[in-house]
Parts: structure tokens; C-alpha cells; sequence
């Protein structure tokens, strides 16, 4: 198996990191390095030491000196200018597409335009026309709603920027489920993140909060407490270890969950 160093690529806020293989000395954690991808050239910073892993996405090429970093910073102005002057030519031909950003590669032989649109399109007709402008190979990369919010980037409702676009991999898979085992509210609004899907952190502790509903009875559930108090569970506290019950009587009391037993048919 290829021995790789861990990768971040400077495009876009993704934190995604790729498996690079080394040619010669391991670079250290933090150094800049430039790589040899599918695509061409880029620039990197390595964020893990090396291990041994089946397969690789590139390899590092060198060190990153510092006409490559001034090469960087010059592409950077080239890729915001294309990417205003994308906007406005798209918005004449296909107003669906929102161009979100390019990229060159380290060489400027190859650009990438990364956009999204609700419904599939039809890029083609515009591609040569893209090419002679950026002056460089196009290709047209879609991005999805959660995609885009880790392109991006952006903040989440607990203040600080979104996991998708800091540290996160792959998009944990969210359930309306796990929100109504955290007894969340079901508000889209309140259970939902900026890319207008269900929250990602919804999946963090989820299996702790199962494990905190074991013993617990359902909502609904016809209950009585040691004290003959009988009435319905409206809510449950799993973090509490607690129930609320509507009484018979019409008030509301709240009783430890192993303080309360099914109520007798």
C-alpha cells in the first residue's frame, strides 16, 4: 500500500482532505506543498502525518515555495474575475445557474467552474466560449445544497461556522427520527441548517439519547405513578431521566421514569 500524507486543497472552504502519495521526505503537519491531482497542479498544506492507505488521490510533487504562493495569489484575482463575468453571462442564457466559484490549477491550464442548479442543464453550449475567455480546460462541477453550504460557508444556529465547511468529511446522515427521539421541535426552522436540510449535528447524539430513552415509556402512553397518580405522557426528558404527565384530574406533574408503571386496563 502507498504511503500518504493527508492533504487540504485550496479551493473553496472545503474541508475535505485527500491521500497523497510521497515521492521522497515526508513534509510536517502545516507545511504548504504542491501535488499532482487528476486535474493537474494544485496547492495544498498537509493536516496528518503519513500512514499506509489503499488508494491515493495524487501524489506531492515538492515543497511549496514562494514564487508558488505568489502564483496562487495571482490566480486567485483571475478566478473572482471569471466568476463576476460568469455570473453575468449566465444570467443572460441559463438565469437557473448559480455560479458559485472557479478554480485554477497551479499551471492555469485548467479551471474549474463549481455551480449549482435546482434542475439538470445544459452546459455545452457555453463551454468553448468559457475556455477562450479563462483561457484554460472547463469543467463544470455541480454542487448540492449541503455542498454548497460547505463550499461556501457559512454559520450555524449555535454561532459558529458550520461544521460542512471545518472539519467535517462526509455529511452525516440526519433523520426526522433522531429529532423526535431528542424531542426537538418538528419546525423546519428550528431543525434545519442554512442549506435548508436537516441538521447534521442531529446525528451526533443520537445514539446517546436512545440509549436514554431505554426504559422510558412512549408519548401517548397511559401511565400511573407509585402514588396512584394515573394521566398520559406528553412529553419525555431523557436527559432528566424524567416524563411529564397530564393527569386525570387536568393538572401536569412530573415523575422519575422508574417511579411510573403502565396504567392497568
Amino acid at each position: 500500500m502507498p504511503r500518504c500524507v493527508r492533504v487540504r486543497l485550496f479551493h473553496g472552504r472545503e474541508p475535505k482532505l485527500y491521500e497523497m502519495r510521497l515521492k521522497g521526505e515526508e513534509p510536517p503537519v502545516g507545511a504548504r506543498v504542491v501535488v499532482r491531482t487528476p486535474r493537474g497542479l494544485e496547492l495544498g498544506e498537509v493536516r496528518a502525518p503519513a500512514r499506509e492507505v489503499p488508494k491515493s488521490f495524487g501524489e506531492v510533487v515538492r515543497p511549496a515555495d514562494e514564487r508558488d504562493l505568489e502564483r496562487l495569489h495571482q490566480f486567485r484575482e483571475k478566478e473572482e474575475a471569471l466568476k463576476w463575468w460568469l455570473r453575468a453571462r449566465l444570467r443572460e442564457q441559463l438565469p437557473q445557474v448559480k455560479v458559485l466559484g472557479c478554480n485554477y490549477t497551479l499551471d492555469g491550464g485548467h479551471v474549474v467552474v463549481y455551480y449549482s442548479a435546482e434542475q439538470r442543464v445544459n452546459l455545452g453550449s457555453v463551454v468553448r466560449e468559457i475556455a477562450r475567455h479563462a483561457g484554460a480546460r472547463v469543467e463544470f462541477v455541480a454542487k448540492g445544497p449541503r455542498d454548497q453550504t460547505a463550499f461556501l460557508g457559512t454559520l450555524g444556529m449555535c454561532g459558529m461556522e458550520s461544521c460542512c465547511s471545518t472539519w467535517m468529511q462526509n455529511f452525516a446522515p440526519a433523520t426526522i427520527r433522531m429529532a423526535r427521539d431528542q424531542q426537538l421541535p418538528l419546525s423546519p426552522e428550528k431543525i434545519s441548517g442554512p442549506c435548508g436540510r436537516l441538521l447534521c449535528c442531529l446525528a451526533y447524539e443520537h445514539a446517546h439519547y436512545k440509549e436514554l430513552l431505554t426504559g422510558m415509556p412512549k408519548k401517548n402512553a397511559k401511565v400511573c405513578t407509585e402514588e396512584g397518580i394515573c394521566g398520559k405522557v406528553i412529553k419525555l426528558n431523557p436527559l432528566a431521566g424524567t416524563v411529564d404527565i397530564y393527569t386525570e384530574g387536568g393538572g401536569v406533574i412530573t415523575a422519575e421514569k422508574d417511579a411510573i408503571r403502565p396504567k392497568e386496563r
